[in-house]
Order: C-alpha cells, then sequence, then structure tokens
C-alpha cells in the first residue's frame, strides 16, 4: 500500500498541466497555509506526484530541504526536472511502492500528504508512518477531501444501485462515503500514532463540469477523484454504474452545469512522544 498510483509519462504531463492547478493546489494551498516553517526544515512529502507545493515551500522558507516520495517514476522525473528548472537543489526525489518509505525514523520536522490514494480503513497506516517520520514536535499536514465530498457521485451510484437491485454497490458506497472522515474522526485518528496538538481547517467548494461526458473525461476526474472511488471500490466492476453517471448527469443538469461539492480539509498535528 502507497498514497499514490503509477502513472504514464503522458499523464504525468497532463496531471502537471491540468489537474494541479485546477484541483491539487486546492490542498496543497491550504496545507502551505498552515505550514509552521522553521529554518533548515526538513520535509518528507508522500506521494509527492509531480512535486507540488515543493518549490512554493523551498522559497518559503531559508534552509528548507524536501524529499519526496512516489510510486511512479514518470511524475518523480518531472519532478526532478522543475526542481532542476527552478536551480533549486535541496529537492529529491526518491520511488517507493509501498510503506514505509525509503526514508530514516525521527528525523524530519514536517511530513506531508496531499489527496493520497487509499482503500477503505488504510488512512491509519498512512498516519502511522508520518508518525515515523517526525522527530518529537515536529508537524504532519494530511490534506484530502473530507465528508461529503463527492457526495452527488455516491447519490447516483446508489441510485444505479437500487435501480439494479446491487446490494453489494449500495454497501460499498455507503462504506466509501462514510469512511471519509470528519473534523473530530481525523483529530481522534491522528492522536491514535501519537500526533496531538491537532488542528483542522476546512474549504468548502465545488467542481463544475459543463456535462456527463466533460466529467469523465476531466483530468481532474480520471486521475484523481475516480482512482480514489476505485482505491474504496477494489472489488467493483465500476463500468455500467459510470455510464449511468454520464448519462445520469446530462439528464439531472441538462439546464446547467454540473456542481460536484468538494469539502477540502487539512489536518496539522505535531508529534507528542
Amino acid at each position: 500500500m502507497f498514497p499514490s498510483e503509477p502513472l504514464s509519462v503522458a499523464d504525468a504531463a497532463v496531471f502537471e498541466t491540468f489537474v494541479v492547478p485546477r484541483y491539487l493546489k486546492l490542498f496543497g494551498d491550504l496545507a502551505a497555509q498552515m505550514f509552521l516553517g522553521i529554518e533548515g526544515a526538513r520535509v518528507a512529502h508522500l506521494g509527492c506526484r509531480t512535486g507540488f507545493p515543493d518549490s512554493e515551500l523551498a522559497r518559503q522558507v531559508p534552509g528548507l530541504s524536501l524529499y519526496g516520495v512516489d510510486s511512479s517514476p514518470s511524475v518523480l522525473e518531472l519532478a526532478r526536472h522543475k526542481a532542476h528548472a527552478l536551480r533549486i537543489e535541496s529537492l529529491e526525489y526518491l520511488q517507493a511502492k509501498e510503506l514505509p518509505a525509503p526514508l530514516p525514523t525521527a528525523v524530519f520536522s514536517h511530513v506531508l500528504a496531499l489527496h493520497p490514494h487509499l482503500a477503505v480503513g488504510q488512512r491509519g497506516a498512512l498516519l502511522a508512518e508520518m508518525a515515523r517520520l517526525l522527530y518529537v514536535g515536529g508537524q504532519s499536514l494530511l490534506s484530502l477531501p473530507l465528508r461529503g465530498s463527492f457526495q452527488e457521485i455516491g447519490d447516483i451510484f446508489r441510485e444505479f444501485a437500487l435501480k439494479t437491485d446491487d446490494g453489494d454497490l449500495t454497501r460499498g458506497v455507503e462504506a466509501v462515503m462514510a469512511s471519509r472522515p470528519t473534523i473530530e474522526s481525523l483529530s481522534d485518528e491522528l492522536e491514535l500514532v501519537g500526533l496531538g496538538d491537532v488542528d483542522v481547517e476546512i474549504r468548502h467548494t465545488q467542481l463544475t463540469f459543463d456535462s456527463g461526458r466533460a466529467l469523465i473525461e476531466d483530468p481532474v476526474w480520471r486521475l484523481l477523484i475516480l482512482p480514489d472511488i476505485r482505491a474504496g471500490l477494489p472489488d467493483t466492476d465500476l463500468e455500467r454504474p459510470l455510464e449511468y453517471l454520464r448519462d445520469a448527469v446530462d439528464k439531472y443538469w441538462s439546464a446547467s452545469h454540473f456542481e460536484l461539492t468538494l469539502n477540502v480539509g487539512c489536518a496539522s498535528a505535531r508529534r507528542v512522544e
């Protein structure tokens, strides 16, 4: 288990060009706002993808060094190229396909993870890894969609399951929606792995799509939202539910844009033991 999926070279470029500015920036900007920078900070970025917001943090904090880890060679290569082009030598990138990451224990002042891809029940392993990497007093920053995000997708999938009498899909969708954390539940999960002084911020927003086809073909959907849903429904064939989703968006929102609910959350916590 690792909080990211491999991407092709083409998809890595699409991710950097379209997904980062439209979607991932919402999570990275909130994390950067909560980042308690100290001179000489040493940061681990788990599931770093193409290296956002690494260069922004390096500019923000004097003497910062950052070690990004991801499962995909293509995104790591792009992250290295960006760092070289910006002449930021303090950013290093490593490949890993599972946790624990190939990074030393208790030497980092900060650990960051944005929008991790995790199956239901796997978030605790990521939080434990973040705690492992931090020294006492170090800050973890986890930014992810909170409870209520993508509610419209869950409603349409449940409608499809009801019409097709698919009880397994109904139960799976319910489990996925319930697994998204609230402010309170995320605080409890952080405290369970030895992280305290918890502060969770949330930003309510929407993603707008012109049609069902526009939703299904959008890089944000294809490269982040859909893999997130698949991670929660690993044993479900989503071909027919996705066809139903496309048609339902066109039917129900024929006179307006489709707005997908997104509750962007970021939890800051400090290692206390």
